[in-house]
């Protein structure tokens, strides 16, 4: 026997180590899952979604008690210049979160740049989703929209940003896969 171990210590030594060994285990398969692409996949489409849910609020709001900015946009609407310097900055901000989300969540360069990519494209999306359960709006794919401000208005149907964020949620995939492993 060991020093300073009684019998007992001895006997329940094994059933200790096995415990012990168990819950390693345990925590090993935890800290694989939170590694796992997908599972921070997911995580990334949570937050960008919900991203995109407080925009299609705020677009609601503007759109409710800002006067000059309609729920709706026609031929003639043009972002008020007073506003500009405001939106521009929410604008910029909201592509550094996507792009700190990137940064934060990917291993590598690459993974980054496809985490930012399927964060982007997935804000998209939902904030569209978000826009029509909000205001009834776009009606179609083809309704004309206020896609950017920056560096310049940049207006277009409604699919073009649709289209380029779903392409950018497959390449983000693609990128995932082949680096998963990192």
């Amino acid at each position: 026997m060991t020093a300073g171990k009684t019998a007992l210590e001895h006997a329940h030594a094994p059933a200790a180590e096995a415990r012990d060994r168990s819950q390693t285990l345990s925590q090993a398969a935890i800290v694989d899952h939170v590694r796992s692409p997908w599972t921070r996949l997911a995580g990334v489409a949570v937050l960008a979604a919900a991203m995109a849910h407080v925009e299609g609020v705020l677009v609601y709001y503007l759109s409710r008690f800002v006067p000059g900015i309609p729920d709706q946009y026609d031929h003639g609407f043009s972002f008020p210049t007073q506003y500009m310097t405001v939106e521009r900055s929410r604008e910029l901000a909201t592509m550094i979160m996507l792009l700190a989300i990137g940064y934060l969540v990917g291993r590598t360069w690459w993974q980054r740049a496809a985490y930012y990519l399927f964060a982007f494209g997935c804000w998209d999306v939902c904030y569209y989703i978000s826009l029509r359960v909000l205001l009834h709006w776009p009606h179609s794919l083809t309704d004309r929209d206020l896609l950017f401000l920056i560096p310049v208005q940049w207006w277009g149907p409604v699919w073009e940003p649709l289209a380029f964020s779903l392409a950018f949620m497959a390449a983000a995939a693609i990128v995932l896969k082949v680096t998963r492993r990192a």
